[in-house]
Formats: structure tokens, sequence, C-alpha cells
């Protein structure tokens, strides 16, 4: 029992490690407030595994408890929110940051966030400006909307919606009706629901048909003199087949309009492009809905779009002002990061450059030989690397909650390893992490969501498996 007393008594003070040399590098690097409580927290670990009996008799000096508490330092300190390399094949991975912004999102960024900006300023009078001009006219030249709002995610601005065309007021404290069908009572990640966000909102929520079948007469039938409004929730994150029917977007327009109701469609996915032409079902676009009669429609910025997360509104310029004038407007409003890298993605839809430019479109509209070529590259590489892997045909998908099912023809790399579990967290545990999939005990890399900037870094972690 003398020697983990005589470990013990030997141990240094933490004030004399605070003061040695090799502490300097930490307190510039870490700041001495927080290397000191590192020391502290080393010396503890150190003396209860003296006591326990853990530590074998090695020798303890200076420079071991110094360096023990520098890999403490690291661990506090390390980023848990990083970038990461997606090769799972997903494009609009919700888990992974959902859309990856253009390069002029990511100037404008940049720009914006590293001195002041004209966020509410207005150049031209030299007096307050509005935050919600920066976006507001190019979303209505590219969808014809009247007005447009811009809040922080496309579940406030269902909120915000609801509540301000439907919610409680003096003159009605339970909320005005709306009007939505069974089959579209959804739930959207993170388990929030559709029926959980109009309780929320103060609208009364009025079910009407059944979950596969819903008919325009349901509508009808539920109409009052307290309804406010019928809301379309689009399926945007699964599908529903079979003995199935439902109005189109139009004929509940008409409906709605007839009887002085609102008509409200969220979109979800928000798609300003057309996605038939790659093969993928039509998703709608937020421009079809206007033209069908939508007095507003709700859709998000970071996924279909590519730009940032964003609730984005857009309607008749009377309902908007409504949305916009609302306490929790303020709540949810979106920030100035926001704003510009939204502004900037919306350009390259305005010069007709999206394909090229943004990201996500990028990976949709990538050919099946370019992406069948560069697999091929790859699997020299990791070949030459002593790798065992082989190229097979597969599916990528659009994910995010847009076009459930939908999947685009892609090549896939499969590497064959003794341990793919252990090979895959070591693929997570590179700089940067790298995500796969596992199928069949191999590992699955889809080149179609590895980003140019990508390639290097994925191969060298891939290399490292060898």
């Amino acid at each position: 029992m003398s020697q983990p007393r005589n470990a013990l008594r030997d141990l240094p003070s933490v004030d004399r490690l605070s003061n040695h040399p090799d502490t300097e590098p930490l307190n510039k690097a870490y700041g001495r407030s927080l290397t000191v409580e590192a020391l502290r927290q080393t010396l503890e670990q150190t003396r209860a595994e003296l006591k326990r009996g853990d530590n074998n008799g090695s020798a303890i000096d200076d420079s071991t408890l110094i360096s023990d508490a520098k890999s403490l330092l690291e661990i506090w300190l390390a980023p848990t929110l990083r970038r990461a390399i997606n090769a799972t094949g997903v494009i609009i991975h919700t888990n992974l940051g959902r859309a990856p912004l253009c390069d002029s999102a990511l100037k404008a960024v940049q720009e914006v966030a590293q001195g002041y900006s004209t966020l509410e300023y207005d150049l031209d009078t030299g007096k307050r400006g509005s935050r919600h001009a920066h976006a507001e006219s190019l979303l209505r030249r590219i969808t014809g909307a009247e007005a447009v709002l811009v809040v922080n995610n496309n579940a406030a601005a269902v909120l915000l919606a609801l509540t301000a065309l439907a919610g409680r007021t003096d003159i009605a404290p339970n909320g005005r009706g709306a009007i939505i069908s069974r089959g579209q009572l959804i739930e959207i990640g993170g388990g929030f629901r559709i029926p959980d966000v109009m309780a929320q909102s103060g609208a009364r929520l009025i079910e009407v048909g059944t979950t596969n079948r819903t008919h325009l007469h349901d509508y009808e039938n539920a109409i009052s003199a307290d309804t406010a409004l019928i809301l379309r929730a689009h399926r945007s994150n699964f599908a529903m087949v079979g003995f199935t029917s439902e109005p189109t977007l139009a004929e509940l327009a008409e409906l709605a309009h007839a009887h002085d109701l609102l008509l409200v469609d969220d979109l979800g996915s928000g798609a300003l492009l057309d996605t038939a032409p790659f093969g993928l079902a039509p998703e709608p676009t937020a421009q079809a809905s206007l033209k069908a009669g939508a007095d507003i429609v709700m859709f998000s910025g970071d996924k279909l779009l590519g730009g940032p997360q964003a609730g984005i509104l857009i309607g008749k310029a009377e309902i908007i002002e409504r949305a916009r004038r609302h306490p929790l407007a303020r709540a949810v409003r979106a920030d100035k990061l926001c704003l510009a890298a939204l502004a900037a993605t919306l350009t390259h839809y305005l010069k007709g450059d999206a394909l090229a430019q943004i990201p996500v479109w990028q990976m949709i509209s990538q050919p099946p030989d370019a992406i069948k070529q560069k697999a091929s590259a790859w699997q020299e590489t990791l070949l030459a690397a002593g790798l065992t892997c082989e190229l097979i045909g597969g599916e990528s998908a659009v994910g995010g909650g847009s076009l459930p099912g939908e999947t685009l023809p892609t090549t896939l790399l499969a590497i064959s390893v003794s341990a793919p579990e252990q090979a895959a967290a070591q693929l997570r545990r590179a700089d940067p992490p790298v995500i796969v999939r596992i199928e069949e005990d191999r590992l699955i890399i889809d080149p179609r969501t590895a980003l140019p900037r990508d390639e290097p870094d994925l191969l060298a972690a891939l290399r490292a498996i060898a």
C-alpha cells in the first residue's frame, strides 16, 4: 500500500503545473482559466486511478499530466457541428444538413457576416428599411406572387399562416375553422404533426374524408359560418398508392373562393423547377400552386430549392401582409445570414443557371455516364491502395422529405472489408468524417452526393482503411 500513498504524495499541485513551461502553449491556445480547469480535472482523475490501483505502477511526471490535460482541452473544444462528406447517395440528407449551399451563397454569407450590412437600412432614403425586401423582389419575379415573407423554417411558415388567418381573436376566441383532408394529417421530421401545429396556431381543425379518399363534397359539407380556410398539405415525405383520390388544387380553389374562404397550400419541399425531365415524378412547384388559385403557399428553402433553412410564404399581398403584421412574425423571422444565402441562391433561378450552380440540382441533373466515369476513376485509385472493390448499379434518393420513393440511377462503389461496421466507424472518425452505407457486408459509396471539393479527403479516408 506504500506505493500508492507515495505516488499520491508525489503528485504535483495545480499551481506547479499551471506555471510549468510546457503549459504556456496551452494557456495561449485555450486560455489560462480553462487550462487550469483541465489540469485540475486531470489531477483528480489521476488521483482516483492511483487510489483504485489502476495506474499499474507507471511513472507520472509533470509533462505526462500536462499532455493529458491537453487531450482533455481538445475534447472539450472540439466542434460537434462539422463539415462531413456525404457518400450515402441521399441528396437532401436531413441528418447531414440537407442542401449544401452554392458558392455564391457562401460568398454572400461571408460578406454579410464579417461586418455591418444593410439588413434593415434603405440606402436610397437613408432611413430604416425592411429585411423582407432582400428576397421579396427575387421571389416575386420567379413565382409571380404579389408578395413574399421569409421566416426561419417551413414549420414556422405554416404556424404563422394558420395563426394569422384562422387563430384566436377577440371575435373568434376559439379560433376559426381550417378544413383539411384526413389523408393530409401528416407527420414531418422530428415528430412534428400537422394537427399539433394547427392546434398551436389556435385554428380549429376540421377533418374531412378518409385516409385514402376525400371528395370535393366532403370539403363543401364541412363549410360553416366560422370557417376561415381550406388547407392542402402536400405529402412530400411519403406516397399513397392504390384506391386513392382527392380534389385538385384548382378545384379546391374554386370551392374556397365561392364561399369567400382562403386556400392555403403547404408544399413543404419547395420545388421551383420541374423534376420530371430528370426521370422523377412531377413535384408540385410554388408557381403552379399560385396559378391553380392558392391564396398563400408555403415551402422550405433548404430542400429542393437548394438554399439555407428558411420558410417561405408567397401569395396575395393582403394575405401576406396579415401574416407579416402578426406578432408571431417577429419571433420566427429569418436572420441576415439566411436572407443573404437565400437571395444569392435565388439569383441562379432568375439567371437560368440553377442546374449548373446549385449543388442539389447539380446532383439531380448529373448524367449517369458522368457518375460511372467518376466511380471508375475512384475504383482504380482504391484498387491501387489494396482495397477490394467493384462497381455495381444502384439508386440515389432525393431524400429530405421530397419526392418519396423516387430514385435516380447511379453507379456505386462496393468495397469489401473484413469488418464493415468497424470500417464505417473509422470513416466517421476521419477528418472530415465520411458517411457511407453498408449493404451485404460491404461499404457502399455513391459518387453522386460527394461534392467535388470532397473527393481528395474521401479517397484519403478510404485508402486509410485498406
